[in-house]
């Protein structure tokens, strides 16, 4: 039988690893309508980094998650231009010091891999573009320090790793507006949810007199509705109150009235000693 031409398509090399050439990694570039030049490698079955991909300086977005590839090359820094790197779902152990120098990146998953706070270098907080890292299902239990300089960081995941307390520095992230720690053995967190619960519920109601001149037309209307429901409740109450006082001062009276049976009752036995007089 004749043998088939080859392809562009990643080779089987061995059992269970692919080799990838430059040629075939060009042509899986694609450009995005917004123009940026995206390959996504996932599921592949790598177990190395190709290093063919460190020869595209132009590329915007890599995704090469999903694989089984085991540790980084030293020289990623090189892909200056990358914005995108997704490696989730692999086997990586510690992340190379180089990985600083991909200033670009405003994304980076790392989540379902076996990093460890030792395999996370400080280079992280170089990342200054960045604004969302993943880092969840990993053995973390800490974070390098230098990544309170991420001023641009928005969204943090670290579910599903070893935490037991939250990073000092997160509340220094000022735009960091989502951080997921569930399931982290973050025994402290129970603590303080319960100390903020037992605040609240001792917390006594404050009031603040501002003059009407200083709210604008929106909260005076609705300052205004909340005032009149109160005084209704008000005037609700004193007539609830004034109701058993007013039929007293009628039920003593009878004006212009016979005398009522329930009160003549009374009176029976009396009636009835002047009449046999």
């Amino acid at each position: 039988m004749p043998k088939k031409k080859g392809s562009t398509a990643p080779k089987k090399k061995g059992s269970g690893s692919r080799k990838l050439s430059l040629k075939a990694a060009k042509k899986a570039i694609n450009v995005t309508q917004d123009g940026k030049r995206r390959l996504i490698l996932s599921n592949m079955g790598f177990t190395i980094f190709p290093k063919c991909l460190l020869k595209l300086r132009n590329l915007d977005e890599l995704d090469l998650s999903r694989n089984q590839i085991q540790k980084l090359p030293e020289t990623i820094g090189t892909l200056k231009s990358l914005r995108r790197l997704d490696l989730h779902s692999n086997k990586l152990e510690s992340v190379p010091e180089s990985i600083g120098g991909l200033i670009e990146l405003t994304y980076l998953n790392l989540a379902n891999n076996r990093l460890t706070s030792a395999g996370l270098p400080s280079t992280l907080g170089s990342l200054c573009n960045l604004k969302t890292l993943n880092l969840g299902l990993n053995q973390l239990d800490a974070l390098p320090s230098t990544m309170e300089q991420l001023s641009l960081l928005q969204e943090l995941a670290l579910f599903d790793n070893q935490f037991i307390k939250v990073p000092e520095f997160l509340p220094n992230l000022r735009n960091l507006t989502k951080v997921n720690l569930i399931r982290n053995p973050c025994t402290f967190a129970h603590a303080e949810s319960e100390r903020i619960r037992k605040e609240k519920l001792e917390q006594k109601e404050e009031l603040y007199l501002v003059h009407e001149s200083f709210l604008c037309k929106r909260c005076l209307k609705i300052c205004k509705a909340e005032a009149g429901k109160i005084l209704r409740k008000e005037r609700k109450g004193e007539k609830k109150t004034e109701k058993p006082e007013v039929f007293e001062e009628k039920k003593k009276r009878f004006e212009g009235l016979m005398t009522p049976n329930s009160v003549a009752a009374v009176t029976q036995d009396v009636w009835r000693i002047k009449s046999k007089r």
